[in-house]
């Protein structure tokens, strides 16, 4: 046991120590002040995703209240809100519609499963792959959809859109309450921008009697304590077969809005989240979540935005707003269905301002054409589609095409003869599956001597197109009479070579003096 606590850090003393940092260093107040305005936030954003996915509201809020106490105890990075998100809720949509909840709910569980074995074979680093046109891209899109959603808001009941005083009043409201998230914070911080805003309008709609929109006109939120049960759906291979790419998508898009959203909120707080830990954490909140009735979800940006901007930098914050949420279905709703979805409105307006990455479009003239192809299209097909993790994949495959083709071309062979009239090669840049024509034609085969010199000091053989590249252009001096000396190559590359003995012969292979060359050393 003592070397369990030693081998991974968590000795008693040091526990305590960090347990009593982390106390001195948390402002309740601004943690307090910040999960409520993040819970009122939370309200029609859960609802709203809900019933996109064709289910019922509270199946919204619960996942909300179990996805946000989860991510923010067990969570790698403190003041990150998760809950029901837009991109699970279009996921599961269809599923819900040609099965019904249950098997929502059993995919929710399965996708938090998936989840938990990313977080245990620690695959939350493949995050690091992403681009940066890639996150610029994904959060203004992100920024855009947010935006938009709250179009609809300017809606009557009918789905039409408000008119005349009707739409005037609205407009102010939402106009003030964006103004006060604006203005205060240049004079105080001592409370949060949003959660005055939202009491501001609350006070006018209340005390002048205005008649505008409340969350009640949309739904009621009232409920009880999330009900637990199993899913109830037949454990077959058939019901598995029809869930399991449900699920898949689910964990895929979950994680990617997660760690995306931890990596953003990581630049804003210089700090850095643990990506490994907030994968299981986030698996966690989904299983229990498909156990709780709730529609699973995966870390909000903008309810995160919210709450950093409000000064939370603690888990307490994500554990108030959880906690309040719950409290709002249970004994809160006649009071927060009568909050204006103006104030709200506003809020969110201003989530989306402040989620835009606006330095993006100063840096035009100075990034590269590809990065800032790459960047336009993940917005535009996060901002149509609806669908961060297809954004974010074709994102990421475009500029690893783009970093392909860049380095194929650069592979370049300087030649020269020695003393004893070899021909050397020395070959500059990556030899891999896109640079084996480029490196096939620098060779003149039947004008060089006998003796040919391939250097790779500067190079390296990368991949098995690289080792057959090597293998052909041996052949063809082999066919003619000639020798081909394979020169500087590193470690990995002769074990490469030397695991494809079995499947390609490499005809000659020299390098008597191998080592790793310093200034001035001489080739061998």
């Amino acid at each position: 046991m003592l070397f369990l606590f030693w081998r991974y850090g968590f000795s008693i003393k040091n526990t305590y120590l960090k347990y009593f940092a982390l106390v001195q260093t948390v402002n309740y107040r601004t943690e307090i002040l910040s999960g409520l305005t993040v819970a009122l936030a939370l309200v029609p954003e859960a609802v709203a995703f809900a019933l996109i996915a064709g289910l019922s509201p509270l199946t919204g809020l619960y996942a909300a209240f179990v996805m946000g106490l989860v991510a923010s105890v067990l969570g790698g990075r403190p003041g990150m809100i998760s809950g029901a998100t837009g991109a699970i809720a279009v996921v599961i949509a269809s599923l819900a519609l040609s099965h019904g909840v249950e098997y929502v709910f059993a995919t929710v569980v399965l996708a938090g499963i998936l989840q938990l074995l990313a977080g245990i074979f620690r695959l939350g680093k493949v995050m690091r792959l992403v681009p940066h046109p890639v996150i610029f891209g994904f959060v203004n899109g992100l920024a855009i959809i947010i935006f938009m959603s709250q179009i609809d808001q300017f809606r009557a009941g009918d789905s039409s859109w408000l008119s005349g005083a009707d739409l005037a009043t609205f407009s102010g409201l939402v106009v003030f309450s964006m103004l006060i998230i604006w203005l205060l914070p240049k004079l105080t911080k001592a409370v949060p921008a949003s959660l005055v805003a939202i009491l501001a309008v609350f006070g006018i709609v209340t005390g002048l009697g205005i008649d505008t929109k409340t969350v009640g006109d949309i739904t009621s939120i009232a409920g009880e304590f999330p009900p637990f049960h199993i899913p109830m759906v037949e454990f077959s291979l058939e019901t598995l077969e029809l869930i399991f790419p449900y699920a898949l998508i689910v964990a895929s898009v979950g994680l990617i809005e997660s760690l995306l959203t931890l990596n953003i909120i990581d630049e804003i707080t210089e700090t850095r989240g643990r990506s490994n830990k907030e994968c299981v954490a986030q698996g966690t909140a989904n299983v229990l979540s498909g156990l709780f009735s709730g529609m699973g979800g995966c870390a909000m940006l903008g309810q995160s935005l919210i709450n950093i901007s409000s000064g939370a930098r603690a888990r307490l914050s994500g554990v108030v707003a959880a906690v309040m949420l719950l409290v709002f279905i249970m004994y809160g709703a006649p009071v927060i269905e009568l909050l204006p979805m103006a104030a709200l409105t506003g809020v969110m307006m201003m989530v989306a301002i402040g989620t835009f990455e606006w330095a993006s479009l100063k840096v035009f003239q100075r990034m590269p054409a590809s990065d800032i192809f790459v960047m336009v299209l993940v917005t535009l097909v996060t901002a149509i589609l609806h669908n961060l993790a297809v954004a974010v994949v074709v994102g990421v495959i475009i500029s690893a095409l783009v970093f392909a083709w860049d380095n194929a071309v650069r592979i370049r062979a300087r030649k020269y003869f020695d003393e004893q009239g070899w021909k050397h090669y020395e070959i500059y840049g990556p030899l891999f599956f896109g640079s084996t024509t480029n490196f096939a034609e620098k060779f003149n085969v039947l004008e060089d001597p006998d003796h040919v010199v391939i250097d790779f000091e500067e190079s390296r053989v990368a991949d098995m197109s690289a080792i057959e590249a090597l293998n052909k252009i041996t052949e063809r001096y082999a066919k003619v009479g000639k020798k081909v000396h394979l020169r500087h190559l590193s470690a990995d590359c002769r074990a490469l070579l030397a695991n494809a003995e079995a499947l390609i012969e490499v005809n000659y292979y020299e390098d008597p003096t191998y080592k790793v060359a310093g200034a001035g050393d001489s080739v061998s």
